[in-house]
This record gives C-alpha cells, structure tokens and sequence, in this order.
C-alpha cells in the first residue's frame, strides 16, 4: 500500500472483530489512510468444535476465506473507496498481531474475540498486544448485552 498512515486491525469472525474492522475503517478514511485486516491462525490436529479442519491447509482456507468475506462486507457497506487488504498469518494471535503492527500506525483490536475460554488460561489477545505492540492499541469495546426481561 502507497498510503502513508497504516492501521492494522485484528479480525477473528467475531463481532468484536467486526467493530474493530468497522472503526478502523473509519479512522483510517479520516485520515487518508489504508486498513490492514490480519487473522492469525493455527491447526493443532484436536477437534475444536462441530467442523473441525482436517489438516493445516484446510485451516488456512477457512482463516483466509474469513478474512476475505469480513472485508467483502466492509466494502459492501461502506464502498471500495478505502485501500483494505487482509492477510491470514499462521501463529498465535497475539505474535501474529504484534508482527504485524510493525510499520504501522495503529494497531486495533476488540475487546471481545472466540477466545474467552482460553483468556482464563492465557491471558487476552488484547492484553498481551498491549505489552508487545510496536504502535498504539486501540481496542474497541463490545457493548454489554442488556439482560433479559423477567
């Protein structure tokens, strides 16, 4: 990219992801910039769910199949006019995330990813990016979901 202010953003399929996507977008706009959509990911051979993927190459395809249709829905929404790229890298997120804020101007996050589980063991993406970031953490909240009337 040409363009001389870089945000790179953290997308993981979640909504947090998606409104991290979403202000990145419009901050890099305000700015005259460009947004870098980065998805880490990793195949370990366990089952992690309803459609496991059977090998690392099938588990690429899915993180860049993500990647690519969380942008689609960007430029869907807000049009092509803003420089947007994406990229799956293979790693844990937070190195993953980390290495990509090299260069950059911003690094944005949300608060909330699939993750939640493993935050109670490993501590969150958000966090560990904090303390190894090569730039500015921005992370976007996800709003509290009002409880259910009684």
């Amino acid at each position: 990219m040409s363009t001389g202010y870089l945000i790179v953003v953290g997308v993981d399929g979640s909504e947090g992801g998606r409104r991290a996507l979403r202000w990145a977008a419009t901050e890099a706009a305000a700015r005259g910039g460009a947004v870098r959509a980065v998805t880490a990911w990793s195949w370990d051979g366990l089952d992690y769910g309803p459609a496991p993927a059977e090998s690392p190459g099938e588990e690429r395809e899915r993180a860049v199949w993500m990647i690519d249709a969380e942008i689609r829905e960007l430029v869907r929404e807000r049009g092509s006019h803003l420089p947007v790229t994406g990229e799956a890298v293979e790693g844990s997120p937070a190195e993953v995330l980390s290495a990509a804020s090299r260069g950059a101007d911003m690094l944005v996050l949300g608060s909330h990813g699939h993750s939640r589980v493993r935050h109670t063991v490993l501590g969150s993406v958000s966090e560990s990016c904090v303390r190894m970031a090569c730039c500015p953490v921005v992370v976007i909240p996800v709003p509290a979901r009002e409880p259910a009337a009684v």
